[in-house]
């Protein structure tokens, strides 16, 4: 093991968790159940649970963070974006002008 990199390996498994555990809290946002939380594992896996009055109930099986944070993110989809008539607009002008519009240009 080189100097440092166990320090580089710290870092990369406080980064997935907080991938998972921001997942978790949109979830909470999206649901209104303040009781959703996300369990980590050795190996960098991950299990969700929800810890209501009636006590904790495992919702998921353990899985990688990629998966965990699709299966998250699938339980309760994020609500529509909005779109203005501006938006509405400014797509179909694009849409004459060629140009494919992206994320970045809003």
């Amino acid at each position: 093991m080189t100097p440092g990199s166990s320090h580089v390996a710290l870092i990369r498994r406080i980064v997935r968790s907080t991938k998972a555990i921001n997942a978790v809290e949109r979830l909470k946002t999206r649901s209104g159940n303040p009781h959703y939380a996300a369990v980590s594992l050795s190996g960098g896996l991950f299990y969700l649970i929800d810890r209501a009055a009636s006590g904790e109930q495992k919702l998921s099986p353990p899985q990688t963070m990629d998966d965990f944070v699709a299966f998250v993110n699938a339980l309760k989809p994020e609500k529509p974006r909005r779109v203005s008539k501006l938006d509405l607009a400014m797509d179909e002008q694009i849409k004459r002008s060629g140009k494919p519009r992206t994320t970045e240009d809003e």
